[in-house]
């Protein structure tokens, strides 16, 4: 079966830019804005530089079913992975650097959550049947990425001035393209390019694609909506990068796919991986230990 994203009449743009984060390995840079058709800004998403891990859901239904789909899915893998770094999991278990099959497992354990409860919720609502999002999500384990994907949103690598997509679509525009019955060319003008064939929370369950691959220091990704590259053609994409200005690079994608149109909600995060490390938790920061030593001198002082 499958979902198509709802459309919403215009309003006046908003946008929302998030400054730029920076973890000992990897640097980001994220950036939403609602576009010029939509009334409500669907998209979702998350940044960790500290955890390592990087999510955009593009949300789809009537009413705010998509906004809350997306909320719901962004929320839940951000539970799931913030209980994997500080317990005993495989992403705290040091590797030869080979790709784990348990990391990936997590992760499609993850997404099948997040289907899961996605679908319950609208079970209990009739204003929320039929919602469902996209996922695509990045995480950084032993100097390794590894990805997990559903639906249109995409991911991309930009290396040695090359762009590279590294997800596949799951649109029926994308099977028509398999399958030779249009042109990648012709799908960008498709009347059906807004329908995709697999989302978090449609079903109760759903396979995600999963894969790793060796980062290297200085690639850069890309994880975006398809209200990017809808507007954005991958050349476009790929020379804006190449300036090596990622926050400034993000301003302006986000400018162009609304100067094209800005047909739909626009959602971005770009990365800098910095080099290779095993993940360590945050250190409690200063103020914390300054008041937990005025609370042992104070106690000594009393005793």
């Amino acid at each position: 079966m499958c979902d198509e994203k709802m459309r919403s009449r215009p309003r006046k743009r908003n946008k929302k830019d998030r400054p730029r984060s920076s973890g000992g390995l990897v640097s980001s840079w994220a950036r939403t804005d609602v576009g010029l058709k939509r009334e409500k800004n669907e998209d979702s998403f998350w940044e960790d530089s500290n955890l390592m891990c990087y999510v955009v859901a593009d949300g789809m239904g009537g009413h705010a079913a998509g906004e809350k789909a997306s909320r719901m899915a962004v929320e839940i893998l951000r539970e799931r992975i913030r209980e994997a770094r500080n317990a005993t999991s495989p992403l705290n278990t040091a590797s030869d650097g080979g790709e784990s099959a348990a990391v990936l497992d997590l992760l499609q354990q993850a997404i099948g959550s997040a289907s899961q409860k996605i679908k319950h919720r609208a079970e209990q609502n009739p204003e929320l049947e039929g919602m469902g999002t996209t996922v695509t999500m990045m995480l950084f384990c032993d100097g390794r990425a590894y990805v997990a994907h559903v639906g249109d949103s995409r991911l991309y690598r930009f290396s040695d001035g090359r762009l590279e997509q590294l997800t596949e679509d799951h649109s029926l525009v994308n099977e028509q393209i398999k399958a030779g019955f249009i042109t990648a060319e012709e799908a960008q003008f498709s009347r059906y390019r807004n329908i995709i064939t697999r989302s978090v929370g449609f079903e109760s369950e759903v396979t995600a694609d999963t894969f790793s691959l060796v980062a290297r220091p200085g690639d850069v990704f890309l994880l975006c909506s398809d209200g990017l590259t809808g507007m954005v053609h991958d050349e476009v994409l790929r020379r804006v990068l190449k300036s090596g200005d990622f926050d400034r690079a993000a301003s302006q994608l986000i400018q162009m796919a609304n100067q094209s149109g800005g047909e739909d909600n626009i959602t971005l995060i770009l990365l800098r991986y910095k080099g290779q490390s095993g993940w360590q938790a945050p250190r409690p920061r200063k103020a914390a230990w300054r008041g937990w030593r005025k609370g042992i001198r104070q106690a000594s002082e009393n005793g």
